[in-house]
C-alpha cells in the first residue's frame, strides 16, 4: 500500500476514534445517566486537563527514548481499555475518572499522529505542506463518517458509541506498527532542556501587550469550543416530547455533524478573507460567528424552525476555522523561529487545555443553573446566556486589540 495511503488510512481511524462518542456522549450521560449539567461539562473537561501537560509528556517519550509510532499504539491501547470500562459503570465517579484516563493518554496522539506523518513523509521524500494537508482532510471524514454511523444505528444513547471508539482504538493502536519507524532525534532532543520540550519556554511571548492579549482571548474563547459537543445532544434530546418524530431529534449526530462538513469548506475561504480583511477582523469574524451560533441554538427548534439550528451548524465552520487555523498563523507570525513549535504548543494548551477546563466547568454551571426542579431545563436562556458571553468577548476584542496585519497569508 502507498505511503500516503497508509497514512491516511491512520488519520480517518484516528479521528473516527473521536467521532464515535464526542458529540453524542452528552446525551448519553443525560438520558441513560441523569448525570448533572456540570458533571457532563465536567467529563467533556477532561480533555481540557490530558491536554495541558499529556501532550508534552508523551512527546518527549517519543522525542528521546522510544519510537513515536510505539508511542502512538500505547497510548491508543490504554485509552481504548479505559472506554470498554466506562460501558460498564454508572455512578458518576468512575465514569469521570475512566473517562479521565481515556483523555490522558487519547488527546496526546493527535499531536503524536501528526508527528507520525511529518516524520515518515520526511523520510520518504515528500515535501510535508503539499503532502500532509490533504491525508489529514480524511481525519475529518472520518470524523464525519462515525457520527453518521453511531446516529444510524441508533447508538447516539448508547454504550455501544464507546465500544465502537474502543474497537477502533485498538486496530489503530496495532496498524501503527505496520507503519515506518519514527525513531527519536537524538542528537537534537537531548540538547533541549525540559523546558523546552515541553514547550513552557513560548511563555516569553507574555511580554508583548498584542500576543499577550491574544492568548488571553484564545484562553476565554477556547471555553466556548466544546459547550456544543457537550450539550448539544442533551439539548435536541429534550425535544423528544414536543417533537418526538422531528429530524433533529431522530437522527441528532446527522444534524450536527453538518458543523464538521462545514468546517472543511470555510477553511478554503481562510485565504481570502485574510487578505482582504486582516488577521484582527478575521478573528473578530469568529467571536461573532460564536455569538450566531449560541444564539441560532436559542431560537431553533428540531421542527419547524429547524433552519435556524442548520444556519447555526453551518456558521460554526466559521466560528472554529477562522480563529483555531488563523490564530495558530498569527502564532506563526510573531514567534521567533527558535520557538515555534513551543509557541503552537502554547497555542493549545491555552485553547484546548485551559479554556476547555473554563469551557467545560463553566458551561455546566449555567446549564445547572438553568434547570428547573423537576429537571426541565430552559434552553433559550441556556444558549442566550452563552451567545452573550461570545458578545462581550467581541466587544472587548474589538476594543482592546489593534493588530491587524494583511501580510499573514494561509
Amino acid at each position: 500500500m502507498p505511503i500516503k495511503v497508509r497514512l491516511t488510512v491512520m488519520n480517518f481511524i484516528q479521528f473516527f476514534i473521536w467521532g464515535s462518542w464526542l458529540i453524542s456522549l452528552g446525551g448519553y450521560m443525560g438520558s441513560q445517566l441523569n448525570f448533572s449539567g456540570l458533571q457532563i461539562g465536567s467529563v467533556y473537561s477532561t480533555m481540557g486537563i490530558a491536554s495541558v501537560f499529556m501532550p508534552g509528556l508523551l512527546g518527549i517519550v517519543a522525542d528521546r527514548w522510544v519510537n513515536a509510532e510505539r508511542v502512538f499504539a500505547m497510548a491508543h491501547f490504554i485509552a481504548a481499555g479505559a472506554l470498554i470500562a466506562a460501558t460498564r459503570v454508572t455512578d458518576f465517579q468512575t465514569f469521570y475518572v475512566l473517562m479521565l484516563i481515556n483523555s490522558l493518554f487519547y488527546m496526546p496522539t493527535l499531536a503524536l499522529s501528526n508527528s507520525v506523518c511529518y516524520n515518515v513523509l520526511t523520510r520518504k521524500g515528500f515535501d510535508v505542506v503539499k503532502a500532509f494537508p490533504p491525508i489529514r482532510v480524511w481525519g475529518t471524514v472520518g470524523f464525519i463518517v462515525a457520527m453518521w454511523i453511531v446516529d444510524l444505528l441508533g447508538w447516539t444513547k448508547s454504550t455501544h458509541q464507546l465500544y465502537v471508539a474502543a474497537g477502533a482504538g485498538l486496530f489503530l493502536g496495532c496498524y501503527a506498527f505496520t507503519v515506518p519507524p519514527s525513531p527519536p532525534f537524538l542528537d537534537e532532543t537531548r540538547k533541549k532542556s525540559l523546558i523546552s520540550s515541553l514547550g513552557l519556554d513560548a511563555f516569553v511571548l507574555f511580554r508583548r501587550k498584542n500576543t499577550a492579549l491574544f492568548f488571553v482571548f484564545s484562553l476565554l474563547l477556547g471555553a466556548a469550543l466544546q459547550i456544543t459537543n457537550a450539550f448539544g445532544g442533551p439539548f435536541l434530546d429534550d425535544f423528544k416530547t414536543t417533537y418526538p418524530d422531528s429530524f433533529g431529534v431522530r437522527h441528532p449526530n446527522l444534524l450536527l455533524s453538518i458543523s464538521q462538513i462545514s468546517e472543511t469548506f470555510f477553511i478554503l475561504l481562510i485565504p481570502f478573507f485574510l487578505n482582504r480583511f486582516g488577521i484582527r477582523n478575521v478573528i473578530l469574524f469568529s467571536i461573532l460567528a460564536w455569538v450566531l451560533r449560541f444564539g441560532f441554538f436559542g431560537l431553533g427548534n428540531p421542527d419547524d424552525r429547524l433552519y435556524l439550528l442548520v444556519l447555526s451548524m453551518i456558521i460554526y465552520g466559521m466560528a472554529f476555522d477562522f480563529f483555531n487555523i488563523s490564530g495558530s498563523l498569527y502564532v506563526e507570525k510573531v514567534a521567533d523561529s527558535k520557538i515555534r513549535s513551543s509557541a503552537q504548543g502554547l497555542f493549545m494548551i491555552m485553547t484546548n487545555g485551559f479554556g476547555a477546563i473554563i469551557g467545560g466547568y463553566g458551561s455546566g454551571w449555567v446549564v445547572d443553573h438553568f434547570t428547573g426542579a423537576d429537571g426541565t431545563r430552559n434552553w433559550p436562556s441556556i444558549w442566550f446566556t452563552f451567545s452573550g458571553y461570545a458578545l462581550v468577548l467581541a466587544i472587548l476584542f474589538l476594543v482592546i486589540f489593534r493588530d491587524n496585519d494583511k501580510t499573514i497569508k494561509a
